[in-house]
């Protein structure tokens, strides 16, 4: 009996010990332009003092999303009603939807049928939209209407020439400056050989993309009084490309700083691709479970 009684005893040492020498499992960690590891307070520090603070996302990730909602928290600890915040999700032809929703002239219900939200919308960005209302902050609805960028993604830029005055006003000032990237023209070629943009000239699929990082720039620019946060897909800001030339050229000497989110199988480091496309950095595992 007392033999036995050593092995199980035995083999629960074992096992603990198995346990023990195993690492806490981490749902994220963050690294600086550098790749050092920083902690969040620093980061917030950092971010608190920029007039506009860019957060680029992985769109379907559950811890981005969350700390998009804690990092907009923390700097409206600090700013109050200083803070303004924007979205990519949002098309700037449905601001006065928005704004008559923020003041309660329109149910919820409303707001959500005629606002053209992304299916992702209950679960990834209500909870923004809900801070906005409760702390009654302006939200900025910054993107192009998708009707434009699909028009020129199909006719390219030259076609905004076309739309009337009153179509004008949901557009930064004509012409738009396009700098053709060849990097993203090479992806651009790959995705007009597939799908439902197979034959899409990819010169337009660039241009379309340089109107929705101008408008959204512009729209920035004509409501950044105080502190702004934008969130947008990494896309956008990627590099201090995409909407940031455009924010400098229509808001001379504004300060800002990046966030950009990346998986990784490994997050105890920050691989060194990424290095220069970003101030900040969110690495979560890949195996971390998304929103779609």
């Amino acid at each position: 009996m007392k033999k036995k009684l050593n092995v199980i005893i035995a083999s629960l040492i074992l096992g603990l010990s198995t346990l023990w020498g195993q690492e806490t499992p981490e749902a994220y960690r963050l690294y600086d332009a550098k790749g050092n590891a920083v902690s969040y307070q620093k980061m917030i520090q950092d971010l608190a003092l920029q007039d506009v603070v860019f957060v680029g996302e992985m769109h379907n990730c559950v811890i981005t999303h969350w700390l998009e909602l804690r990092i907009l928290l923390s700097l409206y600890q600090l700013h109050g009603n200083q803070m303004v915040i924007g979205m990519e999700m949002l098309e700037a032809d449905n601001q006065l939807i928005i704004d008559e929703y923020l003041r309660d002239l329109i149910t919820t219900e409303r707001f959500e049928t005629e606002t053209r939200l992304w299916s992702n919308y209950s679960t990834d960005y209500e909870p923004i939209v809900s801070f906005a209302y409760d702390h009654h902050l302006p939200l900025i609805a910054t993107n192009v209407p998708r009707r434009y960028a699909n028009a020129v993604k199909n006719h390219g830029l030259e076609w905004l020439d076309s739309l009337s005055e009153e179509a004008k006003r949901y557009l930064p000032p004509l012409p738009i400056p396009y700098k053709e990237n060849e990097q993203a023209q090479e992806a651009f070629g790959l995705m007009a050989m597939m799908g439902k943009n197979k034959n899409v000239n990819p010169a337009w699929m660039g241009q379309s993309q340089a109107l929705k990082d101008a408008t959204m720039a512009w729209n920035i620019a004509r409501h950044q009084k105080g502190k702004f946060i934008h969130f947008n897909g990494n896309y956008h800001t990627d590099s201090g490309d995409g909407i940031i030339p455009y924010l400098r050229q229509y808001r001379p000497g504004v300060t800002l700083k990046t966030v950009y989110a990346v998986r990784q199988e490994d997050i105890t480091t920050l691989e060194k691709d990424y290095l220069g496309r970003a101030d900040y950095y969110i690495c979560v595992p890949e195996d971390m479970t998304t929103s779609y």
